[in-house]
Formats: C-alpha cells, sequence, structure tokens
C-alpha cells in the first residue's frame, strides 16, 4: 500500500503501536539525538516530538528503523516483496504467442504506473513565504557535541544536468550557517555535484538553481538514497516501488519539480563562485567527518503545509536508523547485481562496515580465480566502487551470518595467497585513506582452493553430525527433559 505522504505514513505508524508520541519538551541541541540512540539500539518505536524545544514543527525520527518499519514504508509485508518483483521484471521476455502476451499484460501494466505525475498545485504550497521566513522555526537538529552547527539531515535535493536534462534527487546533508544560508554537501563522486561541475564548466551561469524538500512520502525518502544509475529517475524508482506515480509540482522560484505532497520545501541557489567551510559532523562511520569548503545554498522561499512535520534523522556509531535503510537497498538491489553477476549467490553488508567498509559475498565458484573476478566486478559498479574491504566466500555460506562468515574466512585463507590490494576511488567520508577520496581496497577470496589455482593439498570437510544420530538425540533429548 502506498502512502499519500508522511502524514499518512504517521498515522499508520500510530495504529501499528510502531510510534511513539513525545509531548515534553526536548531540546534539537543533542537531547534528541540522545532520545533516538537510546530507541533506536533497543529496538525502540518511531518517536514524534510534538514539542521540541524552540519550535512550533512536530519533528519525526526512527521512521525506518526497523524491519517491520522499513517494510511499511514501502508499502509491502517483507522487503523481499520488491526483490521479488525486480526479479520478475528482469526475467521477462518477448511473448509467445497471444496467450504470452495476455500473461504479460499485469506486468506491463504495473510498469505504466511508475511516472511521475505533473499538477498544478499541492500540499507542499498550503503556505508560501518568499520574504518572511527563517530556518530557525524547524527543529533542525545540532546532532553530536563536536558538530560544525545544527544540520539538516533527511533534505531531498532536487537538481537538474544541464547535458541531458534528467533531474537528479539526492540525499545531502545540509549545515544551517544562518537563516537563509546552508552548506551543500555535494560529495564528489555524487550526481549533484557533477550537475555542479557541468555548470561551471560552461562558463555561462552564476548560479545553479536547487529546490530541497523536508517530509515526503517514505518510498520518495527512500529513492533519494538508491544506488541508481544515473540515467534512472529517482521519483520514477519511486513510482515503482509504491505501484503509483510521485504526483509532483513546479517549485515557486524555478523550474524544478518537487513531491507536491512534501510538508515542506526550501527553494534557492547555489552561487557556483562561493565555497564555504562545512562541517565538523557526526557521520554514520561513527567517528566526526572533519570540515571542509563545500558550496553554499542559498534560499530564497520557502514554502510548506499549513500544519507540517520536520522529518530528520541521525546518524553515528552503527546501528543506526540509515542500518536499516541499508539494509533494504542490499535486499532490493541483489536482483540487479545478479543481472550483471549471476554467480552471485548473497550479500551481505554487516553494520559495522558501515556500508563502504566491508561487503560479504557468496559465490558459485565455477573456475580458477572466480572469486577475484567477482571482487573486481562489484569495485566496477556505481557506488559500490566504494567498497574497501570485500569477503568473497562459497555458497554454502551464510553471508547473513557474521559469525559463521568469519569462522570461515579465517579458516580458509592463506593470507599471503589469498588477500589482495588495489587502489581506486574511496567514500568521501572515509577518514583513513591517505587522501581524500582516494585509497587502497581490499579484496579476500575465502573460497575453497582447487588444485587449478595452486592448491595440491587435501583440503579438510566441515564438521557435520550424521542426519541419523541428530534424530536419535532429539527423541532422547526431549525424553532427558533438556
Amino acid at each position: 500500500m502506498a502512502f499519500d505522504d508522511l502524514q499518512d505514513f504517521v498515522s499508520a505508524l500510530d495504529r501499528k503501536k510502531e510510534l511513539k508520541r513525545i509531548s515534553a519538551e526536548v531540546d534539537p541541541y543533542l537531547e534528541i539525538t540522545e532520545f533516538a540512540d537510546r530507541a533506536v539500539k533497543s529496538n525502540g518505536p518511531a518517536l514524534l516530538f510534538e514539542r521540541p524545544k524552540g519550535s512550533n514543527v512536530p519533528l519525526l525520527i526512527n521512521a525506518f528503523a526497523s524491519d517491520k518499519r522499513m517494510a511499511m514504508a514501502l508499502g509491502v509485508g517483507n522487503i523481499q516483496e520488491i526483490a521479488d518483483r525486480i526479479t520478475e521484471l528482469k526475467e521477462l521476455k518477448k511473448p509467445q504467442g497471444l496467450l504470452g502476451a495476455v500473461k504479460m499484460l499485469p506486468k506491463l501494466g504495473e510498469l505504466s504506473n511508475i511516472f511521475p505525475k505533473t499538477v498544478s498545485d499541492g500540499a507542499c504550497k498550503e503556505v508560501v513565504r518568499h520574504e518572511d521566513f527563517s530556518l530557525n522555526e524547524f527543529p533542525i537538529l545540532h546532532c553530536w557535541p563536536q558538530d560544525g552547527g545544527r544540520f539538516i539531515t533527511l533534505p531531498l535535493v532536487f537538481s537538474v544536468s544541464r547535458r541531458t536534462g534528467k533531474p537528479n534527487c539526492g540525499m545531502y546533508r545540509m549545515q544551517v550557517f544562518d537563516e537563509r544560508t546552508c552548506g551543500m554537501h555535494w560529495q564528489t563522486h555524487k550526481q549533484g555535484a557533477d550537475h555542479y561541475r557541468q555548470l561551471k564548466a560552461e562558463g555561462k551561469e552564476t548560479t545553479m538553481p536547487i529546490s530541497v524538500a523536508i517530509g515526503a512520502d517514505p518510498a520518495v525518502t527512500f529513492s533519494a538514497i538508491a544506488p541508481l544509475p544515473p540515467e534512472i529517475d529517482e521519483m520514477m524508482f519511486a513510482g515503482f516501488l509504491r505501484n503509483s506515480p510521485v504526483r509532483m509540482v513546479k517549485s515557486e522560484t524555478n523550474d524544478l519539480l518537487v513531491p507536491a505532497d512534501a510538508e515542506i520545501v526550501l527553494e534557492g541557489y547555489v552561487d557556483l563562485s562561493e565555497l564555504r567551510v562545512e562541517g565538523p559532523f557526526g557521520d554514520h562511520t561513527g567517528f566526526y567527518s572533519l570540515e571542509d569548503d563545500y558550496p553554499v545554498f542559498h534560499i530564497t522561499c520557502v514554502t510548506h503545509r499549513k500544519k507540517p512535520i520536520y522529518g530528520t534523522t541521525i546518524v553515528g556509531p552503527p546501528p543506526m536508523e540509515d542500518f536499516w535503510m541499508g539494509k533494504a537497498v542490499e535486499r532490493i538491489f541483489l536482483p540487479l547485481m545478479k543481472l550483471q553477476l549471476p554467480e552471485v549467490v548473497d550479500i551481505c553488508m554487516p553494520a559495522e562496515g558501515v556500508f563502504h567498509n566491508l561487503i560479504l559475498v557468496s559465490i558459485r565458484k565455477a573456475y580458477p580465480g572466480h572469486a577475484r573476478k567477482v571482487m573486481h566486478s562489484i569495485w566496477g559498479t556505481g557506488q559500490a566502487m566504494f567498497s574497501k574491504c570485500i569477503v568473497v566466500v562459497d555458497e554454502d555460506v551464510n553471508v547473513q551470518d557474521v559469525s559463521e562468515v568469519a569462522w570461515k574466512a579465517l579458516n580458509n585463507i592463506d593470507p599471503e595467497r589469498d588477500i589482495e590490494m588495489v587502489m581506486g576511488p574511496i567514500d568521501s567520508l572515509d577518514h583513513a585513506s591517505r587522501l581524500a577520496n582516494y585509497g587502497s581496497k581490499m579484496g579476500v577470496d575465502a573460497t575453497k582452493k582447487w588444485p587449478q589455482e595452486g592448491f595440491t593439498r587435501r583440503w579438510p570437510d566441515v564438521l557435520k553430525m550424521d542426519a541419523s544420530v541428530k534424530e536419535r538425540v532429539d527423541a532422547l533429548w526431549r525424553k532427558a527433559g533438556m
């Protein structure tokens, strides 16, 4: 079931007892972070702060912070349902005869609902403010003690490629500098940063129009973090997740389209000649990302609902809310990885690896060096290029059980033989790389070694009890009252 908007989702969380309303006054300066951190690490509910200190706008956090809420957000009982839909679509073949064409119609009809729909007005424009606005009206979080200031942490940043005309929606944190300006944390590998570079290289413009939505339908928010190819519109992907089109409306002061049912929209521009120090920021790695120069977003207009909700999140020592969003990415995009790498059985990005530090991969090994081929393929695929450590195991290893992976991998490797170091792009938030955005990565071949790979010794079997003994002991176990 698709949600109409964020408030519809909040009502659903309430009905399912997945929401805790906080009526006490809690400070967006550090205190809400501590609330949210304690809640997510104790498997607690989403939190709606009805009276955040200094603001009349309620604040929602941890809305995605569990398997159940993540599935609810995307309108399914289980995230695997979306992965299965993708698997079905990628297996569609040219229909054989009339009966085959008829059977395909439901799938094709499903695809017809994914394209965004432009409308003339929306709830995000119930209040339009060209002059009398201030970011201080919203309960924007100062998340961690050493942060450089308050940060908008769940923004949907809309821009357009000058080269292709394709819109992009990305999620880039925004440090609040004052009532009307923010930092725009465009990491060099992101699409927003590419749009920025295109305009600068042309040299014809001095500013770049930007619109930022805050608090959208959860499928729209999730789509902003999805590792989509540049040619795929995030709002089209959101339409696929929702199985209904995202309603889009033109911004008041530029031509950018934004979700018509968003809670808040910030419109303005980035000055192509202006940089300002942004950060530090307590990041998803569990460490502070340090200050650096980034473009500045100048806000010229704010539109919002009459009674908006400010949607936000915090990141920090895992697991946090972003872990559950990342786990959904892992499950949903596995079928697409298998399209390129059919030998892949499963992948896992453990919480401790904070997405880009560790990927565990199980494969159906078919030839010598197969594990290394998979490593290099992953390093050559989209945002997976940032994977600092990839561990490849055989198909009989359950990569969702990190303890099993560690046990079998550490037993299976000869470090000098099975660990490969390469150089390449590194996530901008990696504080340990020798240079910003560039450093080393490690691949570990923890598969069983073959004679064709130079291993001539016998490979031992894993200890396993006979099935008949297990059955006899099952009965004796109950009889013994165990």
